[in-house]
């Protein structure tokens, strides 16, 4: 079964690059943390042996007379007075035959710091032995074992200064690095969203605006050039598309629309209610063009459609669309007319731009006359009925005036 991930969520920029910087800085900061904490275990070590060593330096001196004079009572004493100083935990006294002479305990039914004492234990395995000199002679031995609650506060004080050191270091870290994070997103934003209007919408107009930070102000400079470009590129296609549009929507040799751009004109036409009531169609058809083409040429017959064409958009103006269907044959579209006498009206005012005769520019002029026929949009449910009618119309009237010219002949 393929799993689809188009439903899965993805992350924002700014939401991994706060991840991250968040992840960032909560690892570099535990490592600090932990390197600190292990260089002042560490140090603490150093200073409590070498505390220790000189507690047991000073107690050497002072318990050189009891051993001198066999006095364990007063050792004892002496033991018991620092030791409830709060220097050491056991102390012990061996005389010069490694025998106990004198021994003093701290109360271990106290002592509730589990942590403590296998600190302890880790920091001063064995205990802190120191010589005791009597005129350059050893006369006995004093054992030191270190305070587990003295050693605890120091290093639970030390966790406790380095913890909240860090965490204020982190929240200095994590408030820069956000405001860092923000210009950057802020900059990523900008081109995001720039890229996405131009992919979505196509509008080449959009710019990158000018960066703060260097890198990203280099990249927008780099990407507006290629928009430029590519805007540059879609002006020019845009422009190749109008113009085979128009190549293929109007005639080459007239300028007017073509029969293709005739049958969209005329079909949206006849489905547009509104429009189909108050519109005419128009047929036009040379009646002697072949006459001009067969005695004066193509050339001349061309000069001819041309000032058709010319004459046709005189007359329309901006009210009426003029087309060439092909050879000598054209139509026209009439709008806002609503009645068939007007239609007439206007075919007959038609008629009479065609009177005057036609430049051949060889020197010669030529007479043509154009039968119209005229088909009314409102009368005819579909597009071939209202062509059909309106040919129909046309060569009515065409035979019409054939009629008449061969009997004004004879």
């Amino acid at each position: 079964m393929n799993k689809d991930f188009t439903s899965t969520p993805r992350p924002t920029f700014k939401r991994t690059l706060r991840r991250i910087s968040m992840t960032s800085v909560i690892i570099t900061m535990t490592f600090i943390w932990l390197l600190l904490c292990f260089a002042s275990v560490v140090t603490l070590k150093q200073y409590a042996q070498k505390n220790l060593e000189l507690t047991g330096a000073t107690m050497s001196h002072s318990l050189e007379a009891s051993l001198v004079f066999n006095d364990s009572l007063a050792a004892n004493e002496t033991l018991a007075t620092l030791g409830k100083q709060g220097q050491f935990a056991v102390a012990e006294v061996l005389n010069v035959h490694n025998q106990r002479f004198a021994y003093w305990s701290w109360n271990p039914e106290d002592n509730t710091d589990t942590l403590g004492a296998l600190v302890s234990r880790w920091l001063f395995p064995v205990p802190v032995a120191q010589p005791i000199m009597h005129n350059g002679n050893m006369i006995g031995e004093i054992r030191l074992t270190a305070r587990d609650s003295l050693i605890s506060h120091f290093i639970w004080m030390s966790f406790a200064v380095l913890t909240g050191c860090i965490l204020f270091a982190s929240a200095i870290a994590l408030t820069i690095t956000r405001s860092l994070h923000h210009g950057m997103v802020s900059e990523m934003q900008n081109i995001t969203d720039v890229v996405h209007d131009v992919r979505t919408n196509r509008n080449f107009s959009r710019r990158v605006k000018e960066g703060r930070i260097e890198e990203f102000h280099q990249f927008g400079e780099d990407f507006n050039s290629l928009l430029d470009e590519m805007e540059e590129w879609q002006l020019k296609l845009q422009a190749k598309n109008a113009q085979l549009l128009r190549t293929a929507m109007h005639d080459p040799l007239t300028g007017l629309a073509n029969r293709a751009a005739f049958r969209n004109s005329i079909a949206a036409l006849m489905h547009d209610a509104s429009a189909k009531r108050n519109s005419a169609l128009l047929f036009l058809d040379g009646d002697n063009f072949k006459f001009i083409n067969d005695t004066w040429g193509h050339a001349a017959g061309d000069c001819v459609l041309i000032e058709v064409a010319s004459r046709m958009v005189e007359f329309g103006e901006k009210r009426y669309q003029s087309y060439r269907l092909g050879g000598d044959e054209f139509a026209m579209i009439l709008y806002g007319v609503h009645t068939e006498p007007e239609v007439q009206q206007i075919c007959a005012a038609l008629s009479q731009q065609f009177v005057r005769p036609f430049d051949l520019h060889n020197g010669h002029t030529a007479s043509m006359s154009l039968s119209i026929g005229f088909a009314l949009a409102w009368e005819n449910a579909s597009v071939e009925a209202l062509l059909e009618q309106a040919d129909r119309n046309m060569y009515q009237v065409k035979n019409q005036r054939s009629k008449t010219l061969s009997q004004e002949g004879i």
